[in-house]
């Protein structure tokens, strides 16, 4: 199947980033999301990126021009007719997930691949609420889509082997590397993150170190890009707090029991940057650290 015109469901952080990395590699993409005025922001959003990109001399304004003109917009699950692969972005819930493909599974082609870019909800659960298990696959980007170079493919119990070819062949074309991983909760990366950041929490409550050395820590000590409390104010504390909550329920393991304070703070509605208070607090517009809570 040779794959043109791509959906993009979500235009958050990962769905616009995922939209860019499309049309930067030649497809047709439509943006998708509930209302158009969040369309319109990841469209901006990667219209920002790309005008950075112009500055750097990396990419002309010719260029860009031609990025965003492959990118149309639309609210409307209509269409998904002119979709070959559906790329699901939106919130981390399987509800929600599944509203979407089923409402979805009714308008597309037969042979249209369904793929979703969930963190941690089992593949094999969500292609069940489908008509095409044997199309419907994990394809797993990692924040920020534009920079992060891995996409890991996880097939279902029924995905065909045809399938996972096809979106191998899409990620190689986006300039991904990708890495196969069977369908078990929180997948590869995020299962080893995840039990990562359970010993930085507990660092945290021990009073072992600060947030803000602690990220330090791990970034001068790791060589990571960003500390662990700083990422996950990027990524957002729900979505972090999601992914625990679907490796305890996986694995009934303890240490993969959610922090009581990330379950706090997401329910105070602190989320990290959207919201402008998370482990860090971004009122100023600038991150600092919180003074109006005790970690």
């Amino acid at each position: 199947m040779d794959i043109k015109n791509i959906m993009v469901i979500g235009s958050g952080l990962m769905g616009s980033g995922i939209a860019q990395v499309s049309a930067q590699a030649g497809y047709n993409v439509i943006m998708n999301d509930v209302k158009m005025e969040f369309i319109d922001k990841g469209f901006n959003s990667i219209s920002s990126i790309l005008d950075g990109r112009v500055k750097k001399e990396k990419i002309t304004v010719a260029d860009k021009d031609s990025i965003l003109a492959r990118i149309s917009k639309s609210p409307d699950f209509e269409e998904a007719k002119k979709a070959d692969l559906i790329i699901e972005a939106a919130f981390e819930n399987f509800e929600v997930k599944k509203s979407i493909f089923q409402k979805l599974d009714s308008l597309c082609r037969k042979d249209v691949i369904f793929a979703t870019n969930t963190s941690s909800i089992p593949i094999t659960s969500l292609a069940t609420t489908v008509q095409r298990s044997e199309k419907f696959i994990g394809m797993h980007f990692f924040s920020p889509v534009p920079v992060m170079r891995l996409v890991e493919i996880i097939p279902g119990f029924k995905t065909a082997e045809e399938t996972t070819k096809i979106i191998e062949t899409v990620a190689a074309k986006l300039k991904k590397e990708t890495v196969r991983v069977k369908d078990v909760p929180g997948f590869l990366v995020n299962r080893v993150n995840a039990a990562f950041r359970a010993e930085v929490y507990n660092c945290l409550l021990e009073g072992v170190a600060t947030i803000e050395d602690i990220d330090k820590a791990i970034k001068l000590g790791l060589n990571h890009p960003m500390g662990p409390f700083e990422l996950g104010d990027f990524v957002g504390l729900e979505i972090g707090l999601n992914v625990f909550r679907t490796l305890y329920e996986g694995y009934k393991d303890p240490k993969f029991r959610p922090a009581l304070i990330l379950e706090k703070l997401v329910q105070s509605g602190d989320l990290g940057r959207k919201t402008g208070k998370g482990w860090y607090d971004y009122t100023s517009g600038e991150m600092k650290p919180r003074k109006d809570v005790n970690f």
